[in-house]
């Protein structure tokens, strides 16, 4: 019975169950094809918001680079913010910084990381063979792919190379490199990256530079390039306050050149101007790295000896004399000076009164003729340096 109830009585009951038949199998491919879209529209969504989470991490790290990088004081500073920032938005690539020395004809290496010396780079580059620096753009050196690159480039690694160019100058160069296989592609994934990360810290680079400029202005004379005098007078007062810690000695040697006036006169005064220069570079080349040349006002120039007794000082004052009418033959003028020299505490007792001993000492040399040195009287109880160091 049951068999015979299964049996359709005509053809279009048969039609019917053949059409549900398709009409739920049409359903259930629909409804497949329905779901593998959604799926994949899902995951497009997924990467989408994966992208710009990414994008606003990325946004948020430079917005605390850059404020970071305003508080930076030095080019130490700097490298530190661009290294840890390189490093967060694009780990597994080495990074270098490079930033123009002072004469703007060589690029100094800055920092490198990761700091791990399986290859550092080079420690210094030329401007005329880089080309991201001709040309003022981004540069791929990528070796594998026989591309034009750098001189520099070692040929293991392909490099990104970008200039940090701030208010028309070019600070510094930025460096990534990659030694993975298809990492050249992913140099040019990240050019957009690096581009900012070069931005951000070129302003920092010339906000520096502009405070070095700046501070360099405050303490140097601008035509002869040694220290002012208020610089000189702090630098002096410190360099007494360390030697009476430490029981030690500091003299000044106080010169004044000679008819100076008369060369202005004679001569013009752009002639003066040449004198002053090239008397400041004898200073300075005869000197140590610790001891402070300064212009202390006109023709008159100041020495600070730090840990130099009135012995040394005085045969200094004779070696920088000789040095000074050297330039006589030079100029075709006769070019001398006068100096006088004082020394804590052999001489003086403190801030109060070297110079002014110095000074006075000078205005000694003047009177016996010039072009000579003399030394203040000792204190009570100081030793007498030797006869023989006392140049007249």
């Amino acid at each position: 019975m049951l068999a015979g109830a299964l049996v359709l009585p005509d053809p279009a009951s048969k039609l019917a169950v053949v059409a549900g038949l398709a009409l739920i199998a049409s359903q259930v491919v629909v409804s497949h094809f329905v779901r593998r879209a959604s799926l994949l529209l899902i995951t497009q969504h997924e990467i989408v918001a994966q992208d710009a989470d990414d994008q606003r991490r990325q946004v948020e790290s430079l917005f605390a680079m850059t404020d970071m990088l305003q508080s930076a004081e030095n080019h130490e500073d700097a490298g530190q913010v661009l290294e840890a920032t390189a490093s967060q938005l694009l780990p597994g690539l080495r990074g270098a910084l490079y930033i123009f020395n002072n004469s703007q004809d060589r690029l100094d290496l800055a920092c490198v990381w990761p700091r791990d010396g399986v290859s550092d780079p080079v420690e210094a580059l030329v401007p005329g063979n880089c080309w991201a620096l001709k040309r003022g753009k981004v540069h791929i050196n990528d070796p594998a792919g026989a591309s034009l690159c750098c001189p520099h480039n070692n040929g293991h690694y392909a490099t990104i190379e970008v200039p940090m160019i701030a208010r028309g100058t070019v600070h510094g160069l930025l460096m990534l490199a990659t030694e993975a296989e298809g990492g050249t592609e992913r140099l040019h994934t990240i050019a957009r990256t690096a581009q900012a990360l070069a931005d951000s810290t070129s302003l920092a680079l010339a906000n520096i530079a502009l405070q070095d400029k700046l501070r360099t202005q405050s303490l140097r004379d601008p035509l002869t390039g040694l220290y002012n005098r208020r610089y000189m007078e702090d630098a002096l007062e410190r360099y007494l306050d360390i030697a009476q810690r430490n029981g030690t000695k500091t003299s000044v040697i106080m010169i004044d050149l000679d008819h100076f006036k008369r060369l202005n006169d004679t001569h013009g005064h752009s002639k003066g101007d040449a004198v002053l220069r090239d008397v400041a570079g004898q200073l300075v080349g005869a000197l140590r790295p610790a001891d402070v040349a300064a212009r202390y006002g006109g023709e008159e120039l100041l020495v600070i000896l730090p840990g130099c007794g009135l012995e040394d000082s005085l045969l200094k004052a004779e070696m920088l004399r000789s040095r000074i009418e050297s330039l006589s033959e030079m100029h075709g003028t006769l070019i001398s000076a006068s100096f006088g020299v004082a020394s804590v505490p052999e001489t003086s007792s403190g801030m109060s009164d070297v110079v002014k001993m110095a000074d006075a000492a000078l205005y000694e040399a003047k009177k016996a003729g010039r072009n000579c040195v003399r030394a203040t009287a000792l204190r009570e109880g100081a030793k007498k340096p030797a006869a023989r160091l006392a140049v007249g």
